[in-house]
């Protein structure tokens, strides 16, 4: 079975990277009862000669399962399943639930604050990191500044309390959004987001720069139920060439 390069069924097939077959594949392993919750999956060496892919890209796959609650690893001993079905993601310390019902409360109003607040280092500083993250197609030199974009939104809206709760999240927030990079592809249409949100400070404008974030935040919200409730379609096509 080779899961190196796939696409996804429906009108338009879409090439999905090898870890993102990978991942497609153990989950639906799990859901269908093929490894019950309280199995061992098999090796990492066998799972890499059955699928035939590398190690790193089997890693990928498996940290993706746990960040889903499906499975857990416990060191020197393997991975097991914990849980048939996704209910809430976790990311480092929060569930994506929570983080998403936070960011809500605070990003937001960061973003109008900044609008308001900003200085033009702030905008210096933020279109900086934006023209680097457009540029950038490694993707955890991308997550890195990510996270660093936000909190420089919520140091431009010169409010220390609000920079000590994304200080807070952070880590969270990096993980969450390469969860996102690797199974949904999110950078681009991030950078656009992004970019939305950067404009609506330069123009000082409060309600455009709370729209820009909060469409942004929707779309993370929404990319997350995809992925924790997909809509099935016909299973991906085996095959292709290695990468």
């Amino acid at each position: 079975m080779n899961l190196s390069d796939s696409q996804t069924g429906g009108p338009v097939p879409r090439r999905v990277s090898a870890m993102e077959a990978v991942f497609g594949h153990l989950r639906g392993a799990i859901e269908r009862g093929e490894y019950a919750v309280g199995d061992k999956l098999p090796s990492e060496a066998e799972l890499c000669r059955t699928l035939e892919v590398s190690r790193p890209v089997l890693r990928e796959a498996l940290r993706a399962l746990q960040a889903m609650g499906l499975t857990v690893s416990k060191t020197g001993k393997g991975t097991f399943v914990l849980a048939s079905t996704v209910e809430d993601p976790t990311f480092g310390d929060y569930a994506a639930s929570h983080l998403l019902e936070v960011r809500r409360h605070i990003e937001i109003p960061v973003a109008g604050y900044a609008a308001l607040r900003r200085t033009p280092e702030d905008l210096d500083h933020l279109a900086h990191l934006l023209d680097r993250m457009e540029r950038e197609t490694d993707t955890t030199a991308w997550v890195a500044m990510d996270s660093l974009f936000h909190l420089a939104l919520a140091e431009a809206a010169q409010n220390p309390v609000f920079r000590r709760i994304i200080e807070e999240i952070r880590d969270a927030l990096a993980r969450q959004s390469a969860f996102l990079n690797e199974l949904c592809g999110r950078r681009e249409q991030s950078n656009c987001e992004h970019r939305a949100i950067l404009e609506a400070l330069v123009d000082g404008s409060e309600q455009d720069a709370m729209a820009a974030m909060s469409h942004h935040l929707q779309v993370v919200e929404s990319t997350l139920t995809d992925i924790v409730r997909p809509r099935r379609t016909d299973s991906p096509t085996e095959g292709g060439p290695q990468t």
